[in-house]
């Protein structure tokens, strides 16, 4: 009766071990998936950059206050006393709140933008980005070749905008 129990248990572990075995095929991931989620990534990750530069320009050429008066509202945020202390001006209170908002709604301008491109199956697809996001965090080969990616399209970007900014001059 051991013995009976022993080998059923050994058959339903080698099932098992084929089961995962084929599950680990059928979820191989292609270059072609690799190269779209990588393109997916450094399209959300250009756009980040993007927003973020408008919103340091927002600060730096800001006509109501200095980039070191940011710092210093910045600082006292949140604080009256403090506020009160640097003599905050209405019209510095709303700019600065200005600024907090936009910088608030970045993250949310970001995901929207991400969901949008692994939503249109055209770009990614849904079923190729959780596809590929698992075998990212599964298999550090894959991880790094999307990470070798992102690297050279964002590099390949950053030489274009050189030269774009070298003819420009």
């Amino acid at each position: 009766m051991k013995r009976l129990f022993g080998l059923a248990f050994l058959m339903m572990c080698m099932v098992s071990i084929t089961a995962k075995a084929q599950e680990a095929a059928a979820e191989e991931v292609s270059t072609e998936e690799i190269e779209k989620f990588a393109a997916m990534k450094d399209s959300v990750n250009h756009f980040m950059e993007v927003k973020q530069g408008e919103l340091e320009s927002m600060i730096k050429e800001n006509e109501v206050f200095d980039v070191a008066r940011y710092n210093e509202i910045k600082e006292a945020w949140g604080d009256d006393a403090k506020l009160a202390e640097i003599e905050i001006t209405e019209e510095e209170k709303a700019e600065y709140s200005k600024i907090v908002e936009t910088k608030n709604s970045l993250s949310d301008v970001i995901k929207e933008r991400m969901i949008s491109l692994i939503k249109n199956d055209e770009i990614l697809g849904a079923a190729t980005y959780n596809k590929v996001n698992s075998a990212m965090k599964t298999d550090p080969e894959v991880k790094a070749k999307v990470n070798a990616i992102i690297a050279e399209k964002a590099s390949a970007r950053s030489s274009e905008e050189e030269e774009e900014g070298g003819d420009a001059e």
